[in-house]
């Protein structure tokens, strides 16, 4: 491999991308692919932190729509990504890679209390850390905790893995003729209201020039070469 552009990144995951075809429960087998999808970027000597979603397992919309407290809901939500952590960690310990879930809400049967020392200490030591929880607190989406942790652990850049290759100027699954963007600003992003990530995860990344970058993980070496600085997905940084 060419030598790597970024060494220490972290990779957001939707919940659905574990899920069944309907996005909805967990898929082992999609799991394991995801798993495989790591550890081909580990084993290139890249530290690699994840957050996944829980959308599914829970969307707390589900909850509002029926009268529920936003916190309740939310915090289920966060329970739902520990869920989804536990199964990804499961899949890349069968792959024999050293795994650690950290949790932002206290749960120490089943995964270690966040700290940042910590978290770095692991990827230090060459683990794949697992955020899970988002942030401990509700109306903060894993979006926003993706780019607070990324920031906490010195991430080089953020991956948003999405099944549509990037960002484009329009839905391309609306549109057939929607173009892909190779690079957009933070700005852009925010005032088109792209919704690749929330608002706060946006302008946290803006104001730590934490590039974003928006691509296909499930297809054929597009993350090794992307790693390598080679043209893939979409950008999202200040230039």
């Amino acid at each position: 491999m060419a030598d790597l552009k970024y060494r220490r990144i972290l990779l957001k995951l939707n919940g659905e991308s574990l899920g069944n075809d309907n996005g909805n429960g967990i898929n082992v087998n999609e799991v394991d692919a995801v798993a495989s999808r790591i550890k081909e970027i580990h084993e290139i000597g890249v530290d690699v932190a994840v957050i996944i979603g829980g959308g599914n397992l829970w969307r707390g919309r589900q909850g509002l729509d029926f009268g529920m407290d936003r916190s309740t809901a939310d915090y289920m939500g966060m329970l739902a990504t520990v869920m989804n952590a536990m199964a990804l960690m499961d899949a890349l310990e069968r792959q024999s890679i050293f795994t650690r879930v950290m949790s932002a809400i206290e749960m120490r049967a089943i995964a270690e209390p966040y700290i940042r020392r910590r978290a770095i200490r692991h990827l230090d030591k060459g683990r794949i850390v697992i955020f899970s929880a988002g942030t401990g607190n509700p109306f903060f989406s894993t979006d926003t905790a993706a780019a607070l942790r990324a920031t906490e652990i010195d991430a080089q850049v953020i991956i948003k893995a999405t099944k549509v290759g990037g960002v484009f100027d329009s839905d391309p699954k609306k549109n057939p003729n929607a173009k892909k963007l190779n690079h957009i600003s933070y700005m852009e992003v925010l005032n088109r209201r792209i919704e690749v990530m929330d608002t706060t995860a946006i302008t946290l990344c803006m104001e730590n020039n934490l590039p974003i970058l928006v691509l296909d993980i499930w297809d054929s070496n597009t993350l090794l070469r992307a790693l390598c600085g080679e043209t893939g997905g979409t950008l999202i940084s200040s230039q």
